[in-house]
């Protein structure tokens, strides 16, 4: 295992970027993100949601943003923060949490965790 901690956070939606923030205060963290544009306004200290400030921002000194996966690679803690919509018939859209554990499991190694912060039902992560 490695031995010091670095967090991924994956997602800088409403959940996945105050966490990103704040980890970014304390520890080593690396915010990924698909979207270029969300990533190129967050280097700007821009949050068109308006979930963090520009003063939260800058004071996550240890805070790291990237929209390429291979950056996935230096981190050992991830944590999955991707939406999970509901379709028509209220089932759940399943495809972000798949592609995204997808992504992390390409980088995992013995020892790293992986914490999922998206609305799922029960059982999802054994399946």
């Amino acid at each position: 295992m490695k031995d010091n901690k670095k967090i991924c956070v994956v997602g800088l939606g409403y959940v996945g970027l105050p966490l990103a923030v704040e980890f970014g205060k304390y520890y080593e963290t690396l915010g990924y993100d698909l979207d270029e544009s969300r990533i190129k306004e967050l280097k700007e200290y821009e949050d068109r949601t308006m979930e963090v400030s520009r003063e939260e921002i800058q004071q996550s000194t240890s805070l790291k943003l990237t929209s390429k996966k291979e950056d996935l690679s230096k981190c050992n803690v991830y944590i999955i923060t991707v939406p999970t919509p509901i379709d028509k018939n209220k089932d759940p859209d399943l495809s972000f949490i798949k592609d995204s554990t997808s992504t992390v499991g390409s980088f995992l190694s013995k020892g790293d965790i992986v914490i999922y912060e998206s609305t799922v039902y029960p059982g999802l992560t054994e399946e």
